[in-house]
Parts: C-alpha cells; structure tokens; sequence
C-alpha cells in the first residue's frame, strides 16, 4: 500500500465532504421546521447508502445530527474530514517482488505467490490484497495470457446462462434497407429478443435486448461482436446495472458465434425468402410477420441439434424471473460523464444546464432518457444530487434518436400474412399471458431508435 500524494488526499477529502453534503443538504435547510427535519433525518438514518469508497454504508441520527450543526456553522469545506497520518501496511518493495513473480510466470495464483514472499521473506500480504494490486496494474492472469474468454463448440448448461447476440442485414422496406437485431439463448437456441430496425446502431441493440429481458429474463452473459452498434459504453451500462456480463469476440475470431449464424441462414432460408413475395412496405408489417413466423414456426419446430422445440428447452426450468420494470428502465438510461465548470454548469450536445455548486470541478455523471434531453439527473459518485437546471436547449433527444418512417398500407395475402392471422387468433385464446409482441421498447416507443 503506497503513501497517498496531497493531491489525492484533497480529493480524497472533497469526496467525503461532497458524500456528507448530499445526506444532509436538504435536511440542513433552514426552512423546515423541528418536525420535518427529523422525518428526514430518521429516514436517512434507515436507509443504506454509497460510501465515498463505493461501499455500502449506514450513518446514525446523531451523526446526520452532528453534520448538520457542521454545515451550517462552516459551510460545505467544514465537512472536509481532518487529516490523518497513515503509514504503509504493505512494502511497496514486497509488491513490486510480488508482480515480479505474476510477470514471471501468468499462471501463478496470488495464494501461490503469496506462499512465495511468506518463504521468502516471512511475512506476506494476504491473497485478496494480492489480486485487487493485480488487478490495479492489469497483471491479472486472464490479461497477461490473453485469455479472457473462450467459446468453442460450447453450450451453455441452462437457459439464460448466455445469449448470443448478432445484426443481419435484410430486404430494402420502405425504400431502405432492413435490418434484424437478435439475441439467441445460447442452451436452448430461443430468440430471446429481436427488433427489425432501419439504423444498425446501439439504440436499436438496446432495443432489441430490452424486449428480450423484460420477456425472457436477464442473462448471465451477453456474447457480442465488435461491430459499433455493441462497443458501446451504454450497452456495458445497462447490463452492468442488470448484474449481467458483457464480452466480445476477438476481431477476426468468430468462435462461438456459430449458434446465432445458424439462425440466422434459417430466417434467410424460410421467412426472408417469403418476404419478397409478400408486399411489405413498413417495418411495422415486417415485425409483425416475424413475430407471428419465430413464435409459430421457429420456437415450436424441434431443433436438429437439441432434439427439442426451443420454447420447451428454454422452459424446462419453469419460468424465467422477470425483472423490475424500474430496474430495467434505469438500466437503459443513458450515461455521460462530464466536468463541472466553475460557474457549476454543464454542456450536453450542445444544451448548458446549471447544477449544483458543491460540484465544481468534480467529474460527474449525467444519466437522461435519449428521447427527453430537458431532464438531465445529476449524480456523483453514486449520489443523485438532483435534476439539472435547463440554460439553453437547442436539442431535445440525443443524436441517434431518429423519428422512425411512417407505417405503409397491407395488401396481399401470403404466407406470412397467413401465419401472423393465426397468430393473432391464438393469442385472442390466450389471456392474462406476458406476449413478447405486446411488449414496447424505450419510453418514446414509436421512434425508432
């Protein structure tokens, strides 16, 4: 453990105090009376909250007391902690020797290693304290071997445990070029979620991953390709908050793909092919098809390598647990990081809007929905400090968030036509069932994203 730089101690410091502030800064207020205060106070009290250290954190009433009288006897630098002198527990040499050996040789455990410095040295910091220095300098065993993940002729054990997520590019509708986004659950081969869409960008893979969790569950992992629409700090975001992984496959190294490409030669093979006979003219008429086509024909024909119907692999182990729609919405917000000037304003796409003053010069997070760029939440470090203050708005959904086209006349009767007809009556049969197809995308459903 090394000795903290001044710098970092002020920072340090600024983010206790700023932590403290945001507890109290409503309580401290002077308007309440007696009464109001301690309603807020008990409740802070009950609640568990983010540490400056991103830990969980209770704090007493006579604590939210104490920096109450603080705050309002000094002001916001009186809740700075005071300055403690800490000498290091672990010898940056013993650390240093330490990824030394991690250098070495990868495939050395931190508990081998630490056996290593104790016979060496008679004393060693503990395995744990080991792999968080490991993993603070990237000399993680997966990062020095390069190998992170490995998906060959896997399978997954269970449903949801992964899902496979990919892009295909399909008929011209409505004068431009279709696209499918789906995700595949890697055990039972399901369509888990699936959005056809005109813009191949991450708007549209949200999308398309939003319908599948609020109708399929969350899963465990998601395994994408390195195409823009998936390298997206917004896609981490929101499965990160979901509690679910995200990776990618390596540039040039497809392997474990193969599932979702199979797929996708299928949807080719039988429904694509159908497409051109049939007059389609919106995307509104071709997700309806496909919806009626998967759910009839593709989940309920028994696949050639599982020897089952994906719908009954997938539901082997009862019904998947649907999250909180709340959870899932706060999961597919948007996030932006930005630097608060010293007149505690930020920018946006070009929109300035006032925040609150205690966060002058700290980086903090702007979380909004991309279709509504007027109310912007502020937070740091994990702490709402409240709504931004609009300044100046010359834009009012984020760039990708484009109107989608409007709907097209049906004509014809067809195959498809046939198989969406069907579908609509055995779903009229049907009552108090969840429905993918009645399922809707991001707040501002009928654009596209």
């Amino acid at each position: 453990m090394r000795i903290e730089e001044p710098q970092r101690r002020r920072d340090r410091a600024e983010d206790v105090a700023l932590f403290r502030y945001a507890l109290v800064r409503e309580a401290a207020d002077e308007k309440l009376s007696s009464a109001e205060r301690g309603r807020l106070v008990r409740l802070l009290a009950q609640a568990t909250h983010t540490g400056p250290d991103g830990t969980p954190v209770s704090v007493s009433r006579p604590t939210l007391d104490r920096w109450i009288r603080t705050y309002r006897q000094g002001g916001f630098s009186a809740l700075r902690p005071t300055p403690r002198r800490i000498e290091p527990r672990t010898p940056a040499g013993l650390l240093m020797l330490a990824c030394d050996l991690r250098k070495e040789d990868p495939s050395r455990t931190a508990a081998h290693i630490a056996t290593m410095l104790e016979a060496s040295h008679e004393w060693s910091p503990s395995p744990r304290t080991l792999q968080r220095h490991f993993a603070a300098l990237g000399l993680s065993r997966a990062a020095l071997t390069g190998q992170n993940v490995a998906f060959g002729r896997f399978e997954a054990t269970r449903p949801n445990e992964l899902w496979v997520g990919d892009a295909l590019h399909g008929p011209v509708i409505g004068g431009r070029k279709a696209i499918l986004f789906a995700y595949l659950d890697d055990h039972s081969r399901l369509v888990c979620g699936h959005r056809w869409t005109h813009s191949e960008d991450v708007l549209s893979a949200e999308a398309a991953l939003r319908r599948g969790i609020l109708s399929r569950g969350v899963p465990a992992t998601v395994y994408l390709d390195n195409g823009s629409s998936f390298v997206s700090k917004q896609l981490l975001r929101a499965l990160a908050v979901l509690g679910a992984r995200l990776v990618h496959s390596k540039p040039r190294r497809p392997e474990g793909r193969g599932k979702v490409e199979r797929f996708f030669r299928t949807v080719r093979d039988q429904f694509l092919v159908e497409v051109v006979h049939a007059e389609i003219a919106s995307l509104e008429v071709l997700e309806e098809r496909f919806v009626a086509w998967t759910e009839r024909v593709y989940h309920a024909r028994v696949h050639s390598e599982t020897g089952e119907t994906p719908l009954e692999r997938f539901g082997k182990l009862g019904p998947p647990v649907i999250p909180p729609q709340s959870l899932v919405r706060e999961a597919f917000l948007f996030s932006e990081w930005r630097t608060v000037t010293k007149v505690a304003t930020v920018s946006l796409f070009s929109n300035h809007y006032e925040v609150d003053a205690a966060l002058v010069g700290r980086r903090v997070e702007l979380v909004f929905d991309p279709f509504d760029l007027e109310h912007i939440e502020v937070r740091y470090m994990d702490t709402s400090f409240g709504q931004a203050v609009p300044q100046k708005i010359g834009r009012h959904s984020h760039p990708m968030a484009r109107p989608a086209p409007g709907p097209g006349p049906r004509t014809g009767i067809d195959y498809l036509g046939l198989l969406e007809e069907q579908h609509r009556a055995e779903l009229a049969t049907e009552i108090g069932s969840t429905r993918y197809a009645e399922l809707g995308d991001l707040e501002g459903d009928g654009e596209e994203r």
